[in-house]
């Protein structure tokens, strides 16, 4: 059934198995779970990562459903990297100590700036997905001025992307206008969990988009299905879980 806004719903992709870009045998029963809650929406375009795991994910939703997808460089998993030495590692998975006591790291338009983020491509690849989902969302109605959006044409459709944890908050950070360390580093999407967002046009020919739900996993439980680990690190330090 049509809603009374637009949806934008991101999926961060099932449990999955880095060593084969797919997913654990968990991946797969959280994934079926996530398709009986999706096919039940009216959706109007479906987009997807190009790794395997999301495609995987994805998968069984759009065949349910008799659909397919969209496939999108950007929403592959953020591939913005900082040197450490020599080498070159991610630049969304760092530990407290080496940004929460720079005020920049907090702001979306200088994050990349500072010392660490501008050894590498950390800013390129950031704009990369920028551009990506303005691109996209003014495809479907709404083009990015400043913080808001220009309603060229107001609708109801919903919007699924399939894809990753860190590129989903990237998607965030630019809509919001915040920095994606904060969302990196301060919220967790578990696998398979359901982000939607929803268009409010309070102001005819100006929306906004507002955050209905993060990281939801109700499917899982519903299914009786635990939430898997990934994404997370360890509560206590001494209970040596991930660190």
């Amino acid at each position: 059934m049509a809603g009374d806004c637009m949806k934008l719903i991101i999926i961060r992709h099932a449990d999955p198995d880095y060593s084969i870009d797919s997913l654990t045998e968990k991946g797969w029963r959280e994934a079926e779970l996530l398709s009986d809650r999706i096919a039940k929406l009216d959706v109007k375009e479906f987009y997807c990562s190009p790794l395997g795991r999301a495609k995987d994910t994805a998968s069984l939703t759009l065949e349910k459903m008799n659909r397919t997808a969209i496939e999108l460089s950007w929403l592959r998993e953020f591939k913005g990297k900082i040197r450490k030495g020599i080498k070159r590692i991610s630049c969304w998975d760092r530990l407290p100590s080496e940004w929460t006591g720079e005020d920049a790291y907090y702001r979306n338009d200088t994050w990349y700036k500072t010392k660490l983020m501008s050894s590498a491509n950390a800013e390129k690849e950031y704009k990369k997905v920028c551009d990506g989902i303005d691109e996209l969302l003014k495809k479907h109605g709404y083009e990015h001025t400043g913080r808001c959006y220009k309603v060229h044409y107001s609708n109801h459709d919903t919007i699924v992307l399939f894809c990753h944890f860190a590129v989903e908050c990237v998607i965030l950070s630019h809509i919001f206008s915040c920095s994606p360390m904060v969302l990196w580093h301060n919220f967790v999407a578990l696998p398979t969990s359901v982000t939607t967002l929803i268009t409010e046009e309070r102001e005819q020919g100006t929306a906004v988009f507002r955050c209905q739900q993060f990281g939801d996993i109700s499917h899982l439980y519903a299914g009786g299905e635990e939430p898997a680990f990934a994404a997370r690190f360890c509560e206590c330090y001494e209970d040596d879980t991930r660190h």
